[in-house]
């Protein structure tokens, strides 16, 4: 069953705020919480005091880039630490997936074991605020939550509404710092996140709707964003695009593209926006016989010339990545050929994204994208 035929239900937060020093707003929205546990990284919290808060606020900052099950239980008991009423995720999506799960989970009696999968959370009793310090992840504007299994190195996913913000606010004053490789990179992994979403076998007019206007913002805006990290229009049309992107995974998520990607990050520890920037012109180009006329527009809208087959798309795609200065090649990150073969049986597993692919990819075909892209 396809486009509006089929019933889907669309989650967003509550309330969203956007434009330049729209960080400074949460301290008003926030007056009457007492307690305030703000999560960030070493690089974010910086940025806790033009949040404005009052009260009692504890910060914690020990978050590795991406984290996994010990880097929650240290959130978790710095949460019960300090009992708070309000959770604030100041940073990257790492950062905002722990601020969801240390919401749900530090005043409950279920662990994250009990709530893997889709719907499993109990309650909360927390406000939740995200505040994103970088365009990509799209994790603001969702209800799923990833960290990583140090035994299997697997992304374990938690969905649930319960992990909804109350109050998403995006200051593009808060991404000038980010360097320009960052900055491609994020940016391409929200692209990925509206296309994966767009050609994807649950695809849906609705969620359509988003993928469009987050592939037009990225096409307007990303290379500009690279270019001048202070353009302040830029910025805010990536984080636009990168919130998109969040809504988009919703009812759709991903596909084959992220499940390539993971790999790369959990055994190259490359991080998550490159590694969706190197695969992304490999699966775009694969699926292009199943969904020509969606990758016709994915082109399109990142102000890319036609291509009639897969060859060209790809050659589009690639060239479009590599003009925004991301190293494409796999070896050049450190990757060993002799490893490709496990990390395709890897990818190929992870069916909660296969499965959503337009067109059916063999371990042997998700072993060729790796040996292309190495």
């Amino acid at each position: 069953m396809d486009g509006m035929a089929r019933a889907i239900t669309l989650h967003q937060p509550k309330r969203l705020e956007i434009g330049a020093g729209a960080s400074e707003r949460l301290g008003e929205w926030a007056a009457d919480f007492d307690t305030v546990l703000v999560f960030a990284t070493e690089h974010t919290d910086r940025y806790v005091d033009r949040l404005k808060l009052t009260g009692k606020v504890t910060v914690f900052s020990d978050l590795p880039p991406e984290p996994g099950i010990a880097a929650l239980e240290a959130a978790l008991e710095a949460a019960r630490d300090a009992r708070p009423q309000l959770i604030v995720g100041l940073g990257g999506g790492s950062v905002l997936d722990i601020a969801k799960l240390a919401a749900v989970l530090w005043d409950s009696n279920q662990t994250l074991a009990d709530v893997v999968g889709p719907n499993k959370v109990s309650g909360r009793n927390t406000a939740l605020a995200q505040v994103p310090t970088t365009a990509g992840t799209g994790s603001e504007a969702g209800i799923r939550a990833l960290v990583t299994d140090p035994d299997t190195l697997a992304k374990l996913a938690v969905e649930s509404t319960h992990m909804l913000a109350d109050l998403v606010i995006l200051d593009p004053e808060l991404t000038y710092s980010v360097p320009p490789a960052v900055t491609a990179a994020t940016g391409i992994d929200a692209m990925a996140h509206c296309v994966e979403a767009f050609t994807n076998i649950k695809a849906h007019d609705l969620v359509d709707a988003y993928a469009r206007m987050g592939l037009a913002f990225v096409g307007k805006y990303l290379a500009r964003a690279v270019e001048d990290g202070t353009d302040t229009e830029a910025r805010a049309g990536m984080m636009l695009a990168s919130y998109y992107g969040g809504v988009c995974l919703g009812p759709v998520n991903t596909a084959a593209g992220h499940a390539l990607s993971y790999p790369l990050g959990t055994r190259l520890k490359l991080p998550h926006g490159l590694a969706n920037a190197i695969i992304f012109p490999h699966v775009l180009a694969y699926n292009t016989p199943a969904r020509p006329e969606k990758t016709g527009e994915v082109l399109s809208f990142l102000g890319l010339d036609a291509a009639e087959d897969a060859e060209g798309v790809f050659e589009a795609a690639y060239g479009f990545c590599k003009a925004l200065g991301v190293e494409m090649a796999l070896g050049s990150h450190g990757a060993d050929a002799a490893d490709l073969p496990d990390w395709a049986r890897e990818a190929h597993a992870i069916r909660r994204l296969m499965d959503n692919n337009p067109r059916e990819m063999s371990v042997d075909d998700v072993l060729g994208i790796y040996k292309a892209a190495y």
